[in-house]
């Protein structure tokens, strides 16, 4: 049995028609009303609520604002999913199937 790494959906701020979505925060505002859908559920304590979850994330690929939405979400809250791609929908928001590559090791230089 393999275990895929779930897959992650990057909703673009870009409309359909390819124009800058407004306001310029939305992608912070989104991930910060997913923000309490964390692995282990919500912690409570000082400086709980900050922080983004894991599982939706507000990005810039590109120059375009992103935010990182990971198939995972849909297991623990399929709410929480449905409210994130329905707004993806409802602002005729790009989106894209896609995983983000962890980032190559450093290169050595030579001599070291």
């Amino acid at each position: 049995m393999s275990l895929s790494k779930p897959r992650e959906v990057f909703i673009q701020g870009l409309t359909l028609e390819g124009r800058a979505f407004r306001p310029s925060d939305w992608a912070e505002r989104l991930a910060g009303a997913m923000s309490c859908f964390r692995p282990g559920g919500v912690v409570g304590g000082p400086g709980a609520h900050i922080g983004y979850s894991p599982y939706c994330v507000p990005t810039v690929i590109n120059g375009v604002k992103c935010v990182i939405v990971n198939e995972a979400l849909r297991e623990i809250e399929p709410m929480a999913w449905d409210f994130v791609m329905n707004f993806a929908r409802d602002n005729g928001l790009q989106v894209a199937d896609a995983c983000l590559l962890p980032d190559p090791p450093p290169k050595a230089r030579p001599g070291l």
